[in-house]
């Protein structure tokens, strides 16, 4: 096609049809057209695999491609140009044809405490003994459990409304949530905020609060529109964290949690520092191993060493055997379960 006729043909815009997905597709479309004003843009909105199947727990259906492959087979048949996705939902290596060609600044990465509407809990602590925490992340559940054995974790399914409604029903069970501080902030729900819960009690995913953007490789119009969403800082960081996540070969269902800073300035002559912190926890909490490398880097090359090295320490201190025994738990579970909902074992 030629350019200047591309140029004025609206570019799609790729998104799940969740309310929160819509917003943050909105967010980039709103960037994009700031920056590109002569360039129309349009949202087109598609459900995933894991949007479809919300009975089964995650962690028995697969990994992240569940989020990720029906838009990328749109993608690449040029009926989109491009996809907004939660980078914490995206495989540390994507189709061939496909690249990451943005990320954006990223927000508080923390993971939050919601409470049930009408208790005064405010924190796990005072929480008794057998209250039930709902999440849908084993990363979340394999930490929580080594700090507060006293609690029970149950799966919890749905999108943000949803789940938020299953904590409040009045005979539902739950006395809590665990939820990521991005997500409710953009959706408008801070107030249900009740505390956030901060490393080292639990350390946030892989990409958590970042966006990101994924084209076709070679579409060389597209990736230069949306370079104008990039954050560089939080491309390094994001992509040292993904660097140590496919090292430990980690996918949705994976408890693997990341801390990462940057500080300085690739411009001003002086090495940015970069200080990234891996966890991996076994399930039951018991086993919990953790290795933080900190260094000066001058380039996205040098954030994936870091972030490869980092998990060969990790693997180094134990991590290979917790995330065996992971496998070896789900191909179990697999071979026993039917299609009704796991109850007592969370994914994600």
């Amino acid at each position: 096609m030629d350019p200047a006729t591309q140029s004025q043909r609206p570019l799609i815009i790729g998104s799940r049809a969740s309310k929160l997905a819509q917003i943050q597709a909105e967010i980039v479309e709103n960037v994009l057209k700031e920056a590109h004003p002569s360039q129309p843009f349009e949202i087109k909105l598609m459900t995933s695999e894991g949007d479809r199947n919300q009975t089964q727990a995650l962690y028995l259906l697969g990994g992240k491609a569940l989020w990720t492959k029906d838009l990328e087979a749109e993608l690449l048949n040029g009926s989109i140009d491009l996809i907004v996705h939660c980078l914490k939902d995206v495989p540390t290596s994507l189709p061939e044809g496909c690249e990451m060609s943005a990320i954006l600044e990223r927000e508080d990465p923390r993971d939050t405490l919601v409470v049930k509407q009408g208790l005064s809990y405010t924190s796990f602590e005072e929480m008794p003994a057998g209250s039930v925490i709902g999440t849908s992340s084993v990363r979340r559940v394999a930490q929580l459990r080594k700090s507060f054995p006293h609690l029970a974790f149950q799966d919890v399914r749905g999108n943000l409304n949803t789940r938020l409604a299953k904590l409040d029903a009045e005979d539902g069970p739950y006395t809590a949530l665990v939820l990521a501080g991005a997500g409710l902030e953009r959706l408008g729900f801070k107030n249900r905020i009740t505390s956030y819960i901060s490393p080292p009690v639990l350390y946030p995913a892989v990409g958590q609060a970042a966006l990101a953007v994924e084209t076709r490789i070679g579409d060389s119009k597209v990736t230069e529109i949306v370079s104008v969403l990039t954050h560089w800082q939080t491309q390094w960081q994001c992509l040292a964290e993904r660097a140590c996540l496919r090292v430990l070969e980690g996918g949705c269902s994976v408890p693997v949690g990341v801390e990462t800073t940057l500080t300085g300035n690739k411009d001003s002559g002086v090495s940015p520092r970069l200080k990234i912190t891996g966890t991996v926890t076994s399930l039951d909490g018991l086993t919990h191993v953790a290795a933080t490398i900190e260094e000066d880097i001058n380039s996205i090359e040098d954030a994936e060493a870091v972030g490869r090295r980092l998990a060969e320490e990790l693997k180094a201190s134990g991590a290979d055997a917790i995330l065996e025994d992971i496998k070896k738990d789900r191909a179990a579970k697999r071979q026993t379960t039917t299609s009704s909902p796991a109850t007592t074992t969370p994914s994600q």
